[in-house]
């Protein structure tokens, strides 16, 4: 009798070891939660700690509502080897202020960075070009991306067709435009740059290219038809 009891303990065990196995919920049972379910945090909104809330308790991040970073003063610069660097701004962009900018920075037609090393910032410029803008924008400038090929998006134009200048393209870049976000994040001010100087150089004739008027036959690309914010 004893001896059936374990066999039937023992076929029920493996079976249900076999069916938890082959299930795709998660175990009962997870070691280290934490690399299973990681909790990604923004560092400049407040931190949910769900082991301590020692947070709570440093003057500095009470003040600033419990971030858990905090932002750079107003008009303080980063520190970078190519000099150029944009000020912190804290606010966001009024629609007239970037409408503004964008207009002004089609009259800026050369680089700030040292044109002894124009060929070294394009290349430079075309390696990350490819690596952060061909995406959407194609290697060619065409606008036909992987991602645009792929059906997941559209309305991407080709350079061709745009009034740009070295400088309307670095303000885009920093700032977004329509369904294109800033990529003041993913590119520090010095490469922003290289990038605009390689769009111009491969696909506008020229870094120091002034903005011409795109053909007449051109038609407005459909991520233009909203108005841009930053």
């Amino acid at each position: 009798m004893t001896k059936n009891i374990f066999k039937i303990t023992a076929i029920l065990g493996f079976a249900a070891i076999s069916m938890s196995s082959c299930s795709k919920q998660n175990p009962p049972l997870v070691y280290f939660p934490d690399m299973y379910f990681p909790v990604a945090y923004d560092p400049l909104e407040k931190a949910e700690d769900a082991y301590s809330k020692h947070q709570n308790e440093i003057p500095l991040f009470v003040k600033q509502n419990g971030a858990t970073g905090l932002s750079p003063v107003n008009g303080t610069v980063a520190q970078n080897k190519d000099g150029i660097a944009d000020e912190a701004a804290n606010t966001a962009m009024k629609t007239d202020d970037y409408i503004a900018g964008y207009d002004a920075s089609k009259a800026v037609t050369s680089s700030p960075l040292d044109p002894a090393n124009e060929a070294k910032d394009i290349e430079r410029g075309k390696v990350l070009f490819n690596q952060v803008c061909a995406a959407c924008h194609g290697t060619g400038g065409d606008g036909q991306g992987p991602i645009v090929e792929s059906g997941a998006y559209s309305g991407v134009p080709k350079y061709a067709d745009r009034q740009i200048t070295v400088g309307s393209v670095h303000y885009v870049l920093t700032n977004g435009r329509n369904a294109m976000g800033s990529y003041a994040g993913q590119l520090k001010p010095g490469d922003r740059w290289r990038v605009a100087m390689y769009v111009m150089s491969a696909f506008k004739g020229g870094v120091n290219a002034a903005a011409t008027a795109p053909a007449a036959d051109a038609k407005p690309a459909a991520s233009e038809t909203t108005t841009p914010k930053k």
